[in-house]
Protein backbone atom coordinates (compact mmCIF):
# COMPACT_ATOMS: atom_id res chain seq x y z
CA UNK A 1 0.00 0.00 0.00
CA UNK A 2 1.45 3.35 -1.07
CA UNK A 3 1.85 5.61 1.97
CA UNK A 4 1.13 8.69 -0.12
CA UNK A 5 -2.18 7.20 -1.27
CA UNK A 6 -3.04 6.51 2.36
CA UNK A 7 -2.05 10.03 3.44
CA UNK A 8 -4.23 11.60 0.75
CA UNK A 9 -7.22 9.42 1.63
CA UNK A 10 -6.91 10.18 5.36
CA UNK A 11 -6.89 13.91 4.62
CA UNK A 12 -9.99 13.61 2.40
CA UNK A 13 -11.77 11.54 5.06
CA UNK A 14 -10.82 14.01 7.79
CA UNK A 15 -12.24 17.00 5.91
CA UNK A 16 -14.99 15.13 4.02
CA UNK A 17 -13.85 17.10 0.99
CA UNK A 18 -11.46 16.58 -1.92
CA UNK A 19 -10.95 20.32 -2.37
CA UNK A 20 -10.11 21.00 1.28
CA UNK A 21 -7.75 18.03 1.38
CA UNK A 22 -6.04 19.21 -1.80
CA UNK A 23 -5.64 22.68 -0.30
CA UNK A 24 -4.20 21.23 2.90
CA UNK A 25 -1.69 19.06 1.00
CA UNK A 26 -0.83 21.70 -1.63
CA UNK A 27 -1.77 19.48 -4.57
CA UNK A 28 -4.41 19.74 -7.28
CA UNK A 29 -7.87 18.26 -6.72
CA UNK A 30 -7.60 15.90 -9.75
CA UNK A 31 -4.33 14.57 -8.33
CA UNK A 32 -5.82 13.77 -4.94
CA UNK A 33 -8.94 12.25 -6.56
CA UNK A 34 -6.73 9.96 -8.64
CA UNK A 35 -4.72 8.91 -5.58
CA UNK A 36 -7.85 7.99 -3.63
CA UNK A 37 -9.22 6.08 -6.63
CA UNK A 38 -5.95 4.15 -6.87
CA UNK A 39 -6.22 3.23 -3.20
CA UNK A 40 -9.81 2.01 -3.68
CA UNK A 41 -8.68 -0.16 -6.61
CA UNK A 42 -5.84 -1.53 -4.52
CA UNK A 43 -8.05 -2.55 -1.59
CA UNK A 44 -10.78 -3.76 -3.95
CA UNK A 45 -13.72 -1.79 -2.61
CA UNK A 46 -15.17 1.72 -2.38
CA UNK A 47 -13.97 3.77 0.56
CA UNK A 48 -16.13 6.86 -0.04
CA UNK A 49 -19.77 7.40 -0.87
CA UNK A 50 -20.01 10.21 -3.39
CA UNK A 51 -23.58 11.56 -3.26
CA UNK A 52 -25.20 13.99 -5.68
CA UNK A 53 -25.24 16.56 -2.87
CA UNK A 54 -21.41 16.64 -3.06
CA UNK A 55 -21.12 15.48 0.54
CA UNK A 56 -18.63 12.68 1.11
CA UNK A 57 -19.32 9.85 3.54
CA UNK A 58 -17.15 6.92 4.52
CA UNK A 59 -18.18 3.37 3.71
CA UNK A 60 -17.65 0.67 6.34
CA UNK A 61 -14.36 -0.18 4.64
CA UNK A 62 -13.50 3.51 4.48
CA UNK A 63 -13.95 3.88 8.22
CA UNK A 64 -11.51 1.00 8.83
CA UNK A 65 -8.90 2.43 6.45
CA UNK A 66 -9.34 5.91 7.93
CA UNK A 67 -8.94 4.71 11.52
CA UNK A 68 -5.99 2.43 10.84
CA UNK A 69 -4.48 4.89 8.38
CA UNK A 70 -4.33 7.61 11.02
CA UNK A 71 -2.50 5.26 13.37
CA UNK A 72 -0.03 4.23 10.62
CA UNK A 73 0.70 7.83 9.63
CA UNK A 74 1.14 8.88 13.24
CA UNK A 75 3.57 6.00 13.78
CA UNK A 76 5.56 7.03 10.70
CA UNK A 77 5.66 10.60 11.95
CA UNK A 78 6.93 9.36 15.31
CA UNK A 79 9.72 7.48 13.53
CA UNK A 80 10.66 10.62 11.61
CA UNK A 81 10.60 12.71 14.79
CA UNK A 82 12.83 10.28 16.68
CA UNK A 83 15.32 10.07 13.80
CA UNK A 84 15.34 13.86 13.53
CA UNK A 85 16.03 14.17 17.25
CA UNK A 86 18.88 11.64 17.06
CA UNK A 87 20.51 13.22 14.01
CA UNK A 88 20.04 16.91 14.73
CA UNK A 89 19.36 17.19 18.47
CA UNK A 90 18.68 20.92 18.46
CA UNK A 91 16.46 21.36 15.43
CA UNK A 92 12.81 20.64 14.85
CA UNK A 93 9.33 22.09 15.06
CA UNK A 94 6.97 22.36 18.03
CA UNK A 95 3.24 22.70 17.38
CA UNK A 96 2.14 24.57 20.50
CA UNK A 97 -1.48 25.32 21.37
CA UNK A 98 -2.09 28.34 23.61
CA UNK A 99 -5.39 29.94 24.73
CA UNK A 100 -5.35 33.61 23.66
CA UNK A 101 -5.49 35.01 27.18
CA UNK A 102 -2.31 33.17 28.24
CA UNK A 103 -0.06 34.10 25.35
CA UNK A 104 0.99 37.66 26.11
CA UNK A 105 0.99 37.24 29.89
CA UNK A 106 2.88 33.97 30.28
CA UNK A 107 4.51 32.86 27.04
CA UNK A 108 5.89 35.86 25.14
CA UNK A 109 9.02 35.94 27.32
CA UNK A 110 9.22 32.15 27.49
CA UNK A 111 9.09 31.74 23.71
CA UNK A 112 11.51 34.61 23.12
CA UNK A 113 14.01 33.20 25.61
CA UNK A 114 13.65 29.66 24.24
CA UNK A 115 14.32 30.91 20.70
CA UNK A 116 17.50 32.64 21.83
CA UNK A 117 18.70 29.41 23.41
CA UNK A 118 17.55 27.15 20.54
CA UNK A 119 17.45 29.25 17.34
CA UNK A 120 17.14 26.11 15.22
CA UNK A 121 13.81 25.06 16.76
CA UNK A 122 10.71 26.54 15.14
CA UNK A 123 7.60 27.07 17.27
CA UNK A 124 4.29 27.04 15.44
CA UNK A 125 1.69 28.66 17.72
CA UNK A 126 -1.99 27.76 17.42
CA UNK A 127 -4.32 30.01 19.42
CA UNK A 128 -7.69 28.61 20.42
CA UNK A 129 -9.84 27.84 23.43
CA UNK A 130 -8.69 25.20 25.89
CA UNK A 131 -11.48 22.75 24.96
CA UNK A 132 -10.65 23.03 21.26
CA UNK A 133 -6.93 22.63 21.94
CA UNK A 134 -7.64 19.52 24.02
CA UNK A 135 -9.28 17.86 21.01
CA UNK A 136 -6.46 18.88 18.68
CA UNK A 137 -3.87 17.51 21.10
CA UNK A 138 -5.74 14.23 21.40
CA UNK A 139 -5.93 13.93 17.60
CA UNK A 140 -2.19 14.43 17.26
CA UNK A 141 -2.47 17.82 15.57
CA UNK A 142 -0.46 19.46 18.38
CA UNK A 143 2.70 18.41 20.19
CA UNK A 144 2.02 20.47 23.33
CA UNK A 145 -0.91 22.51 24.56
CA UNK A 146 -1.69 24.75 27.49
CA UNK A 147 -4.97 23.40 28.88
CA UNK A 148 -7.29 24.58 31.62
CA UNK A 149 -7.68 22.00 34.39
CA UNK A 150 -9.38 19.71 34.97
CA UNK A 151 -9.19 18.07 31.56
CA UNK A 152 -11.94 15.62 30.68
CA UNK A 153 -9.76 12.69 29.51
CA UNK A 154 -7.08 10.51 31.05
CA UNK A 155 -5.09 10.73 27.82
CA UNK A 156 -2.58 13.40 28.82
CA UNK A 157 0.36 14.08 31.06
CA UNK A 158 0.43 17.58 32.54
CA UNK A 159 2.65 19.96 34.46
CA UNK A 160 0.74 22.67 36.29
CA UNK A 161 2.11 26.13 35.47
CA UNK A 162 -0.57 28.60 36.61
CA UNK A 163 -2.84 28.62 39.66
CA UNK A 164 -5.28 31.52 39.73
CA UNK A 165 -8.91 32.43 40.46
CA UNK A 166 -11.49 34.40 38.51
CA UNK A 167 -12.35 37.97 39.47
CA UNK A 168 -15.35 40.10 38.67
CA UNK A 169 -14.70 42.87 36.16
CA UNK A 170 -17.09 45.87 36.18
CA UNK A 171 -17.27 49.45 34.99
CA UNK A 172 -16.14 52.05 37.63
CA UNK A 173 -19.72 53.37 37.84
CA UNK A 174 -21.13 49.94 38.68
CA UNK A 175 -22.51 49.57 42.24
CA UNK A 176 -20.17 46.62 42.86
CA UNK A 177 -17.06 48.69 42.02
CA UNK A 178 -16.72 49.82 45.65
CA UNK A 179 -17.15 46.32 47.11
CA UNK A 180 -14.18 44.46 48.55
CA UNK A 181 -15.64 41.10 47.47
CA UNK A 182 -18.74 39.79 45.68
CA UNK A 183 -20.48 36.42 45.71
CA UNK A 184 -21.57 34.66 42.57
CA UNK A 185 -25.21 34.83 43.62
CA UNK A 186 -24.87 38.64 43.71
CA UNK A 187 -24.57 38.52 39.92
CA UNK A 188 -27.93 36.90 39.14
CA UNK A 189 -29.35 40.12 37.63
CA UNK A 190 -26.23 41.08 35.66
CA UNK A 191 -25.49 40.83 31.93
CA UNK A 192 -22.48 38.58 31.26
CA UNK A 193 -19.83 38.86 28.58
CA UNK A 194 -18.36 35.37 28.08
CA UNK A 195 -15.70 33.61 26.10
CA UNK A 196 -17.11 31.83 23.07
CA UNK A 197 -17.69 28.09 22.67
CA UNK A 198 -14.48 26.08 22.67
CA UNK A 199 -13.11 27.92 25.69
CA UNK A 200 -12.96 26.38 29.15
CA UNK A 201 -14.65 29.38 30.80
CA UNK A 202 -17.54 29.24 28.31
CA UNK A 203 -18.69 26.09 30.09
CA UNK A 204 -17.40 26.70 33.62
CA UNK A 205 -18.99 30.09 34.34
CA UNK A 206 -22.60 29.17 33.38
CA UNK A 207 -22.23 25.85 35.24
CA UNK A 208 -21.14 27.65 38.42
CA UNK A 209 -24.01 30.15 38.04
CA UNK A 210 -26.50 27.29 37.85
CA UNK A 211 -25.02 25.82 41.04
CA UNK A 212 -25.60 29.22 42.62
CA UNK A 213 -29.27 29.05 41.64
CA UNK A 214 -29.58 31.12 38.47
CA UNK A 215 -29.11 31.02 34.70
CA UNK A 216 -26.73 33.79 33.57
CA UNK A 217 -27.92 36.34 31.01
CA UNK A 218 -25.26 36.29 28.28
CA UNK A 219 -25.27 39.32 25.98
CA UNK A 220 -21.95 38.89 24.17
CA UNK A 221 -19.28 36.25 23.48
CA UNK A 222 -15.71 36.67 22.27
CA UNK A 223 -12.43 34.79 21.89
CA UNK A 224 -10.30 37.71 23.09
CA UNK A 225 -9.89 38.82 26.69
CA UNK A 226 -8.89 42.35 25.67
CA UNK A 227 -12.13 42.76 23.69
CA UNK A 228 -14.12 41.48 26.67
CA UNK A 229 -12.41 43.96 29.00
CA UNK A 230 -13.03 46.79 26.54
CA UNK A 231 -16.73 45.94 26.45
CA UNK A 232 -16.80 46.13 30.26
CA UNK A 233 -14.99 49.48 30.05
CA UNK A 234 -17.83 50.65 27.80
CA UNK A 235 -20.29 49.62 30.54
CA UNK A 236 -21.84 47.01 28.23
CA UNK A 237 -21.88 44.27 30.87
CA UNK A 238 -19.77 42.39 33.41
CA UNK A 239 -17.17 39.68 32.96
CA UNK A 240 -15.31 37.08 35.00
CA UNK A 241 -11.62 36.97 34.11
CA UNK A 242 -8.52 35.45 35.76
CA UNK A 243 -6.95 37.68 38.37
CA UNK A 244 -3.67 37.51 36.44
CA UNK A 245 -5.37 39.16 33.47
CA UNK A 246 -7.31 41.65 35.59
CA UNK A 247 -4.07 42.98 37.05
CA UNK A 248 -2.94 43.98 33.55
CA UNK A 249 -5.95 46.24 32.99
CA UNK A 250 -6.32 50.00 33.47
CA UNK A 251 -8.00 50.36 36.85
CA UNK A 252 -9.29 53.80 35.86
CA UNK A 253 -11.45 52.19 33.17
CA UNK A 254 -12.49 48.95 34.87
CA UNK A 255 -12.63 47.58 38.40
CA UNK A 256 -11.60 44.05 39.41
CA UNK A 257 -13.21 42.59 42.55
CA UNK A 258 -12.37 39.22 44.12
CA UNK A 259 -15.11 36.62 43.68
CA UNK A 260 -16.08 34.48 46.69
CA UNK A 261 -18.74 31.90 47.59
CA UNK A 262 -17.62 30.21 45.49
CA UNK A 263 -14.23 31.15 44.17
CA UNK A 264 -13.79 29.79 40.64
CA UNK A 265 -10.30 28.38 39.94
CA UNK A 266 -8.40 29.00 36.72
CA UNK A 267 -5.59 26.48 36.67
CA UNK A 268 -3.44 25.85 33.61
CA UNK A 269 -1.07 23.04 32.69
CA UNK A 270 1.29 22.42 29.81
CA UNK A 271 0.08 19.07 28.46
CA UNK A 272 0.99 16.34 25.97
CA UNK A 273 -0.35 12.95 24.90
CA UNK A 274 0.20 10.20 27.40
CA UNK A 275 2.61 7.41 26.34
CA UNK A 276 3.44 9.17 23.05
CA UNK A 277 6.91 10.04 21.83
CA UNK A 278 7.98 13.57 22.72
CA UNK A 279 10.54 15.12 20.40
CA UNK A 280 13.76 16.52 21.80
CA UNK A 281 12.49 20.00 20.96
CA UNK A 282 9.25 19.46 22.91
CA UNK A 283 11.11 18.03 25.90
CA UNK A 284 13.44 21.01 25.94
CA UNK A 285 10.52 23.44 25.70
CA UNK A 286 8.75 21.81 28.66
CA UNK A 287 11.94 22.00 30.73
CA UNK A 288 12.60 25.61 29.72
CA UNK A 289 8.99 26.64 30.47
CA UNK A 290 9.13 25.10 33.94
CA UNK A 291 12.45 26.80 34.62
CA UNK A 292 11.19 30.18 33.39
CA UNK A 293 7.92 30.02 35.32
CA UNK A 294 9.64 28.44 38.34
CA UNK A 295 7.37 25.42 38.62
CA UNK A 296 8.24 21.76 39.42
CA UNK A 297 8.99 19.59 36.39
CA UNK A 298 7.30 16.46 37.74
CA UNK A 299 4.44 15.55 35.34
CA UNK A 300 1.07 14.46 36.67
CA UNK A 301 -1.58 12.37 34.95
CA UNK A 302 -4.61 14.29 33.71
CA UNK A 303 -6.79 12.53 36.24
CA UNK A 304 -4.61 13.56 39.18
CA UNK A 305 -4.18 17.08 37.84
CA UNK A 306 -7.91 17.45 37.43
CA UNK A 307 -8.65 16.16 40.90
CA UNK A 308 -6.37 18.78 42.36
CA UNK A 309 -8.73 21.58 41.33
CA UNK A 310 -12.11 19.90 41.75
Amino acid sequence: MDIRHLQYFVEVAKHRSFSKAAEKLFVSQPTISKMVKNLEEEVGTDLLLRSTKRKLELTDAGQVVFRQGQAILQSLQSIANELDAIKNRKTGTIRLGIPPMTGARFFSKVISGFHQKYPGIHIKIIEDGSKSLEKELQQGELDLAVLALPVSLDAFDCIAIVNDDLQLLVHPSHPFSAHETVTLSDLRCESFILFREGFHLHEVIPAECRKAGFEPTVICESSQWDFISEMVAENFGIALLPGTICRLLDQDRVRAIPLIEPSIPWHLAISWQKDQYLSYASQEFIAYTCESLQVPRQPRSAKRAGAAVD
